[in-house]
């Protein structure tokens, strides 16, 4: 169960968010999502084996299964203080590196670009802070004839060409970086829940198997 929560919340973390990653400039949050998939993975690994090992009765895959358990433990407690020391630092970085992303890597690196556009469509929201820094960007300097002020993803209701008029009816007015904070962060809480919170059935499981090994060593000392 343990390893499939796991899994579970890591996929969620890198389908969810996973466009986004191209604006941070860190791989904290990357980092730590794909830890929780390698966790959860080795825990869905280890609970088969634990399955071989009180089925047959073999102590050898429940030393195995022992090892693999403590290989989860380490990596979900890794990525859930990740997860909780960049929660705290996630708002800084972005405050930092965010504008910048978007006024000199919008349609210079296409990752950035479809992620700025697919955010502003969702989050409702026209650049990082405003919607005015758009002015200073290296997409409209690099083309004189662009009769845009904004990106059309910047529009209440985008369609080719809308981004000419910048008039708050027609386009959002409020950045995206507040809303995008806010998203990261609760994933990252999230995460770190989860990697901290198993922990302590992964440390159950851990017992249990040497109670069990005990046991079985003891029984075949009995039989011979």
């Amino acid at each position: 169960v343990g390893g499939a929560a796991v899994l579970g919340v890591g996929i969620w973390t890198v389908s969810a968010k996973h466009d986004y990653v191209s604006l941070l400039r860190t791989i904290n949050y990357a980092t730590t999502s794909y830890l929780l998939l390698v966790a959860g993975v080795v825990a869905l690994v280890a609970a088969l084996l634990a399955c071989c090992a009180v089925l047959r009765e073999d102590r050898c895959c429940l030393l195995v299964y022992t090892f693999l358990v403590l290989v989860v433990l380490v990596v979900e407690g890794a990525a859930g203080v990740l997860a909780y020391v960049y929660e705290e630092q996630i708002m800084d970085e972005l405050s930092h590196t965010l504008p910048v992303t978007f006024v000199t890597h919008y349609q210079v690196d296409p990752t950035v670009t479809n992620a700025i556009d697919k955010m502003q469509v969702e989050y409702e929201c026209c650049g990082a802070v405003i919607f005015s820094e758009w002015r200073d960007s290296v997409w409209l300097k690099s083309d004189p004839e662009l009769n845009n002020t904004v990106p059309d993803s910047c529009c209440k209701t985008p369609s080719p060409y809308c981004g000419v008029r910048d008039h708050p009816s027609n386009i959002w007015y409020n950045g995206c970086i507040h809303r995008l904070e806010e998203e990261l962060a609760r994933h990252l809480l999230v995460m770190g829940a989860v990697g901290c919170g198993l922990c302590l059935l992964q440390v159950f499981g851990i017992l249990l198997a040497c109670c069990l090994y005990i046991r079985l060593r003891d029984l075949d000392d009995h039989y011979y």
